[in-house]
């Protein structure tokens, strides 16, 4: 089947076309004649298939020339990197439309977005947080609505964006097609098509809990200190075009592209809390060729389009078995080949066990020739360890760690127990138990709690600010 064949309008077939498309996906093929009717659709497929142009492609053909008021099309997407990537999708297929285009995202001012929106946008791409900022200065109003579009809906969920998706949905017209785009959908997600969509279709292509069979994975095994010496034995001995490198956490991603820039690879840096403009540079740089590293943390492993990624590289064992499948997405896009490898430690097997479990498949285990898998773990130079933890400064709580600790015997002759002891702030040098009070027992409470409770109370107390009113005990002024 060709995409002549699928009803789409010449103007949007040249521009599949000037994008090199020349056959449909198969998720392509199945959602774009329902999403020209007009239906609502719940599809599922596996990461790199295509899906962004399943829906790009039917809804720039139904919605024919400019119109105001806008916007008629809405795009949900749970990141900056999404929401940029499916735009620039409707820009390069609704080139040669006047259709006009706001992207809405985190991390850069309001002035051009806003300006976007007053202009009188058809298709609005919007991650959560940044359309309700504009939803709730009224700057925007879905009452015009035709086609809503939630993008990437497990992770979404993921994210914990399913409440605020709910208060959107709830804001747009109930005449309205909505689409659901998932590569998995879990019980939570139906539950939430539910609500939001009227008797869908349904298209699922391929094992949603599978990895592409384009991608060739392994693991593997090595001691943890071990793990940046074989990603660079590596890096060395595969001959790869493009590289991801997944991190778990972003202090971790930080590290290994410092290290990796020490050793002379170019690096691109992609994580939460890098700025907006490092993050477009970054995703520029790594898909024009120019850093072959990308060093991310799970910001990248979803829908994110970058061609030619020949191989993967899990630095961390991810945090959830379906993040390994996405991770893994990330190469053998679009039919292409590619490789993926993941580091695993020996306190990890638990986890291995769980992708391996949710995939149904054994992940083969390989050890990298001539490495050193018997090498000891560096020892810190001098003055490199870690010192004494310095005492806290200022007030604060009391910290036993800051006291000295004493040996031998007090001024008494009693023994110490090697314990930090508190000041005392008894008059002169005496450490002598204090006598008890006249008229107490000499047990506990004999000291300055017997002798408070002993004296006349004060008949009068303060009430409300100082110096505003005093009263009595008793309630009288």
């Amino acid at each position: 089947m060709s995409f002549d064949s699928l009803g789409l309008h010449s103007s949007i077939l040249r521009a599949v076309t000037a994008k090199g498309y020349t056959t449909p996906s198969p998720i392509q093929e199945q959602a774009i004649p329902i999403v020209l009717t007009g239906r609502d659709l719940v599809a599922s497929a596996q990461t790199g298939t295509g899906k962004t142009a399943a829906f790009a492609l039917p809804i720039l053909n139904r919605l024919g020339p400019h119109k105001k008021p806008g916007p008629r099309v809405l795009i949900l997407e749970p990141t900056r990197e999404l929401a940029a990537q499916v735009d620039e999708n409707f820009a390069d297929f609704g080139k040669f439309t006047d259709l006009k285009r706001a992207l809405l995202h985190g991390g850069v001012g309001y002035g051009k977005q806003r300006a976007d929106l007053l202009a009188g946008a058809d298709i609005v791409t919007a991650t959560v947080g940044r359309l309700l900022d504009f939803l709730n200065e009224r700057v925007l109003r879905l009452d015009h609505l035709q086609v809503l579009v939630l993008d990437e809906v497990d992770r979404m969920l993921d994210m914990g964006f399913i409440k605020d998706v709910k208060k959107i949905v709830s804001l747009c017209p109930k005449q309205r097609q909505t689409l659901f785009f998932s590569a998995t959908i879990p019980p939570e997600i139906q539950e939430i098509a539910r609500f939001a969509l009227k008797d869908p279709a349904h298209v699922t292509i391929g094992r949603t809990r599978s990895v592409n069979e384009s991608v060739t994975h392994a693991i593997y095994p090595v001691a943890h200190h071990l793990k940046f010496p074989l990603l660079l034995e590596l890096l060395k001995k595969t001959d790869y075009k493009s590289v991801i490198v997944f991190s778990r956490t972003k202090h971790g991603a930080d590290k290994i592209a410092r290290k990796l820039k020490a050793e002379g690879h170019t690096v691109a840096l992609l994580h939460g809390d890098r700025s907006q403009g490092q993050r477009k540079a970054a995703l520029e740089g790594f898909k024009n060729g120019t850093l072959e590293v990308m060093v991310a943390t799970d910001i990248a492993a979803r829908g994110l389009d970058v061609a030619g990624v020949t191989h993967v590289i899990n630095y961390d064992i991810p945090a959830t078995p379906d993040d390994y499948v996405h991770r893994i997405g990330r190469t053998g896009r679009a039919a292409a080949e590619g490789d993926a490898f993941t580091l695993v430690t020996p306190d990890q097997t638990g986890e291995l066990r769980a992708i391996e479990k949710f995939i149904k498949a054994t992940i083969p285990q390989l050890t990298m020739e001539g490495f050193d898998y018997k090498a000891k773990a560096p020892v810190p130079a001098p003055g490199q360890g870690q010192g004494p933890r310095p005492p806290r400064q200022g007030g604060g709580r009391f910290d036993p760690r800051a006291q000295p600790r004493h040996h031998g015997h007090r001024p008494d002759g009693r023994p110490t127990s090697g314990q930090p002891q508190r000041a005392d702030h008894r008059r002169g040098d005496d450490l002598s138990p204090r006598a008890p009070l006249p008229g107490t027992t000499g047990g506990k409470g004999s000291g300055g709690q017997q002798r408070d409770k002993d004296r006349a109370p004060n008949p009068f107390i303060q009430k409300g600010r100082p110096g505003a009113h005093w009263q009595r005990r008793d309630g009288r002024r």
